[in-house]
């Protein structure tokens, strides 16, 4: 759970701790009669009853409703530091240019990078620094969007920021959430980040040309991925290089079609 945002606290979970208020102590008949509070002497927990989501929830249906309105198909790609999310987009956007215009916004702790890196491709790009904060949320969402022309887009990316763990919580209004696995970060990631590779509706292994120099094992990591992923759509690729890239651009085509029927404007 992250210590900065208290994400992961969402769900009406509970929270404990220990009865450490300050007071002053004098002398009364019961400590259990004083000022109408109790004094356990153990850990105490509090139920929440209200989802600590709920406002996060709202304004991602805000979104879907925006993004639908402007016919926009919407990805949210989370993944750990250093999977390749900015060179995957990069190359998804340039290699889309001749059919569908592609806008991105990105998050990141405190650089700009890999918004500098994306613009020099000649991509819309809007830039969220966050701070502390190891997640977007659907209201940074909102404002960034509101700083791009989105009648002039037909797919909208999200680099969320390289985390495995507090994105999974943020619904950002997206239509796909985009999950990758890098070939030189282990195969067992699915395994040790569940609930994030479990909610994606596309895993993508990437990196796969250099699977052979780290010792990639192929058939373990989709076999891990078919475990929690199982309902996802599965594409292995490289960015680089281009291999396994025309699928994913069929597939991310076809994605598009189903969003707005009505051919792009150009």
């Amino acid at each position: 759970m992250c210590k900065e945002c208290g994400c992961g606290l969402g769900g009406g979970g509970r929270q404990t701790g220990n009865h450490t208020h300050a007071h002053h102590h004098h002398d009364h008949d019961q400590a259990r009669n004083h000022a109408g509070h109790d004094h356990p002497s153990g850990p105490w927990s509090l139920t929440l009853n209200q989802s600590l989501m709920e406002k996060n929830d709202r304004l991602a249906a805000r979104n879907r409703e925006l993004f639908r309105a402007k016919g926009l198909l919407v990805l949210n790609v989370v993944s750990s530091p250093g999977s390749g999310k900015t060179t995957f987009i990069r190359e998804t956007a340039v290699r889309l240019a001749k059919s569908l215009r592609v806008g991105v916004i990105v998050g990141d702790l405190a650089t700009d990078n890999d918004a500098a890196r994306l613009r020099t491709a000649g991509i819309p790009v809007v830039q969220i620094t966050t701070g502390t904060v190891c997640h977007l949320d659907a209201d940074m969402v909102f404002q960034a969007a509101a700083r791009l022309t989105l009648d002039s887009l037909d797919v909208l990316v999200i680099e969320n920021v390289g985390n495995l763990v507090c994105p999974a919580d943020y619904d950002l209004g997206e239509q796909l959430r985009v999950v990758l696995l890098s070939t030189t970060e282990g195969e067992d990631k699915p395994l040790k980040y569940p609930p994030l590779f479990h909610s994606a509706h596309v895993a993508i292994v990437t990196k796969s040309d250099l699977a052979a120099a780290a010792g990639f094992d192929r058939e373990l990591a989709l076999t891990n991925l078919k475990r929690v992923s199982h309902h996802a759509t599965r594409f292995e690729l490289s960015a680089k290089t281009g291999q396994g890239m025309d699928t994913w651009l069929a597939f991310l085509t076809e994605q598009r079609a189903r969003t707005n029927p009505a051919p792009a404007a150009r």
